[in-house]
């Protein structure tokens, strides 16, 4: 399936699982020849719609690798090499046989006791090591934590825009989504009175980010704060996903939920892990904190799923949590320069709106001011067909808005080199001036 396929099913994000296969084998009939007896595949696994973000970044590598001179805003993936202390880390675990064994599922000892002393120093959280569960990087703890904490019919409030994975896991474990829309004029932050407005006797959980995906957005104190008291005044297990932790520019501070609101601990769950922080997409490891039950239960489950994460990955993440964080704040400082750059160079394309990001590596810019408009004789009236068209005319790729349940916006990724950066936004510029 094409960028196209994919994203037109996540424009309709509204249907439920089934019903998003239903819309897609219309649009894309040929896919799901394979899948006509029933017993082919699962319903459930049949309704996941492939990662969005995923199937941009493959067709811009696989122009490139056709001889395209293609730039990509789509993956969330540091452009820094892994520092040397933690490769240095894994080449000599790759030589010492303790390593080549099976080791606890829930992760190595000295590992879960680096990542509570960790979660102390870097958020204000005590936690005991008894209380991580390492995981097969973050999308892992991710499906992990619904898997456990959901019965069919629970329902997870998620505030669009939101990370393109959330929805599917959700789904598979039987809860339903129920989506809470924002915008530039909240700085894309949910408030408590959608969240009351929205709370029914089925709402379980909520999927708290700060800083966001795709956003950027950074929560201040007092709203966290709010939301916080608001979740344990009425029960509601909070899954927080703090991955970006690291990644805050100018006067943004990222506060965790449960150091802010201790009180939430017994229904608390944090998701974190070393792939953004220190450039470690590629290694897999991940984590999830939480209550003494929801850790048996999670480990219980990876004793099933997949054994211990790959020991090598991690010795590597136990140099990268017990390190310094220096070549962190080099990594910010390179950030918070794209950032910047980014920022100023989409506001000055007609059409373009772009609210400053506050935390991890993304901008989202509203678009809606493109549709309609004339590009090299063709016209747009989604943002899946815009990025369609940018993709086509200029050989530059980004992630539309659908993808994160809020059309007429996109994701750009200031994730890569300071002159692709300018090359990419530029070539948008010059389709949008009509000097293409």
């Amino acid at each position: 399936m094409g960028i196209s396929g994919v994203l037109t099913v996540l424009e309709s994000r509204g249907l439920s699982g089934i019903g998003r296969t239903r819309f897609c084998k219309a649009a894309q009939p040929g896919i799901f020849s394979a899948m006509n007896t029933p017993s082919r595949i699962a319903q459930r696994v049949a309704a996941i719609t492939p990662s969005a973000t995923m199937a941009v970044d493959g067709k811009a590598k696989a122009l490139k690798a056709a001889g395209e001179s293609v730039i990509g805003f789509g993956a969330g993936e540091p452009d820094f090499a892994t520092p040397d202390y933690i490769v240095q880390a894994a080449a000599a675990a790759c030589h010492d046989p303790k390593n080549h064994r099976y080791t606890p599922a829930a992760g190595l000892p000295e590992l879960r006791a680096a990542i509570a002393a960790k979660t102390l120093r870097d958020s204000g959280v005590q936690i005991a090591p008894e209380q991580v569960v390492v995981t097969n990087g973050g999308k892992q703890a991710v499906y992990s934590a619904f898997t456990v904490l959901l019965d069919a019919g629970d329902e997870v409030l998620l505030p669009a825009p939101y990370w393109t994975t959330y929805p599917e896991p959700i789904e598979l474990a039987g809860g339903v989504p129920v989506i809470l829309q924002t915008d530039e004029s909240t700085g894309f932050r949910v408030t408590v009175e959608q969240l009351e407005a929205a709370r029914t006797p089925k709402s379980k959980l909520l999927v708290f980010v700060s800083p966001s995906n795709p956003t950027g957005a950074v929560y201040p104190a007092e709203q966290i704060t709010e939301i916080g008291e608001w979740a344990l005044k009425h029960g509601i297990i909070v899954v927080t996903d703090e991955i970006y932790e690291h990644l805050v520019y100018g006067d943004a501070v990222h506060h965790s939920i449960q150091a802010l609101v201790p009180e939430l601990a017994d229904q608390c769950v944090i998701l974190n892990g070393v792939a953004k922080t220190y450039a470690m997409t590629g290694w897999r490891v991940g984590w999830l904190i939480g209550p003494a039950d929801v850790v048996k239960a999670t480990t219980n489950l990876q004793t099933h799923l997949t054994s211990n994460v790959c020991n090598v990955a991690q010795r590597a993440a136990l140099a990268a949590v017990e390190g310094d964080l220096s070549a962190v704040d080099q990594m910010r400082a390179v950030f918070d320069r794209r950032r910047q750059t980014m920022h100023r160079m989409l506001n000055e394309i007609p059409g373009v709106s772009c609210i400053s990001p506050e935390g991890a590596f993304y901008a989202y810019p509203n678009l809606t001011g493109l549709l309609g408009v004339d590009l090299g004789g063709r016209t747009a009236s989604t943002t899946v067909e815009l990025a369609d068209l940018v993709l086509e005319e200029v050989k530059v790729a980004f992630v539309p808005g659908e993808a994160f349940g809020t059309p007429g916006y996109g994701r750009f990724s200031f994730a890569l080199g300071d002159e692709d950066l300018e090359e990419g936004i530029s070539r948008i510029a010059a389709l949008v001036n009509g000097a293409v």
